[in-house]
């Protein structure tokens, strides 16, 4: 993807201070250490996760990562960490489903006005870029987590409209599964292959995208780069049927489980949507990204109202049910590129094993 030199100046991570909320979970630790690498000088972790944040001041001891204790819902508590910062990524939300759907109210809390206080006073402290992390559930939402990250998208794009004299630019990334993030599945699979007791798999038909974090790092630098405000980017990413990412767990970990069908859970549907085909009318396609450009009306209400688009129809959206389908030996070959998988074939299957497997599926 193509980018003006000038702006990688400007957005690249090199020299910069950079601050992510809710930085103690696995995307947190693994955009830190990408900083780091990248040449960052001062990484800043905002959460309220006391525990995590000590957790993390081992692993990051000596190095430029400095921990602020802070609630994205207290926008005072935000100040500290963003005075002086260059760049935020704003990772801080309600992410189950389950605890959204018992506490909607705690959701909306975190993941809507937690949000509009991040953009306020990122802009308030002059920060040059803000990355808002959303999720496939954002779209066609069913649930409460999907919709409160929804209204973040709009939050964060009618805060572009509102401000168009800003400096600050303030973009959404929008990503399917992240594989063996903290509440995915594939930690689950392998206590259940551990401890002998069979798989639970909701429908085995159905559909999700498959991202490692590495992917999902590296759309945010994307989004940091060639973001407009107000835009959304979206990473293509290949998907498989859950019965078949079972499957592909136990045989790589060369067991004898079962599966379980336990049926569909509340507030889950049969395939995960990334783009509508709404979106996809007004969008550019980058390769392996969407760039959803913002809908720039003015607060003229006749363009909402008496105005329509023309067009030859709106096609269909980027889902998980027609996206590139993973075959069992494609997704073996994803999870053993993650070191979390190769770490636990090891535990599993002693060293030499787990080399032999690795090995064979390496891509």
């Amino acid at each position: 993807m193509e980018s003006n030199s000038e702006t990688d100046v400007r957005y690249s991570l090199r020299d910069q201070v950079i601050t992510i909320t809710g930085g103690t979970g696995s995307f947190g630790n693994t955009m830190a250490r990408y900083a780091l690498d990248q040449g960052c000088r001062e990484v800043r972790i905002l959460s309220r996760d006391e525990a995590k944040q000590d957790s993390q001041r081992h692993d990051f001891a000596g190095e430029p990562v400095h921990f602020y204790l802070g609630d994205v819902r207290d926008a005072s508590s935000l100040d500290s960490a963003f005075q002086g910062t260059d760049l935020v990524f704003h990772a801080a939300a309600l992410k189950q489903v389950p605890s959204c759907e018992f506490f909607p109210m705690q959701a909306i809390m975190t993941n809507i006005s937690g949000s509009a206080n991040v953009l306020e006073r990122a802009n308030q402290h002059e920060v040059r870029s803000v990355v808002c992390l959303s999720t496939d559930k954002a779209v066609y939402p069913i649930n409460a987590m999907g919709m409160t990250k929804a209204l973040m998208e709009k939050l964060v794009q009618a805060w572009a409209r509102a401000n168009p004299a800003s400096e600050m630019v303030a973009s959404v990334v929008r990503y399917g599964n992240v594989m063996y993030s903290r509440g995915s599945v594939l930690p689950l699979f392998i206590r259940c292959i551990v401890q002998g007791r069979p798989l639970p798999v909701t429908e085995p038909s159905m559909t999700r995208f498959l991202m490692p974090l590495r992917d999902a790092v590296s759309l945010l630098e994307t989004a940091l780069l060639n973001a407009r405000s107000g835009e959304v980017f979206i990473r293509k990413a290949p998907a498989s049927t859950v019965g078949d990412l079972a499957a592909a767990v136990i045989e790589l970990f060369e067991a004898e489980n079962s599966i379980n069908v336990i049926g569909f859970r509340h507030g889950e549907k049969l395939y995960e949507t990334l783009a509508t085909r709404e979106e996809l009318q007004r969008s550019d396609d980058l390769g392996e990204y969407f760039r959803v450009n913002m809908d720039a009306r003015s607060l003229d209400y006749v363009g909402f109202v008496e105005e329509g688009q023309q067009g030859d129809g709106l096609g269909e959206g980027y889902d998980s049910h027609n996206a590139e389908r993973l075959s069992r030996t494609s997704i073996k070959v994803l999870l053993c590129s993650l070191p979390q998988i190769r770490d636990d074939l090891k535990q599993v299957l002693g060293e030499r094993r787990a080399t032999a497997i690795t090995t064979r599926y390496a891509s």
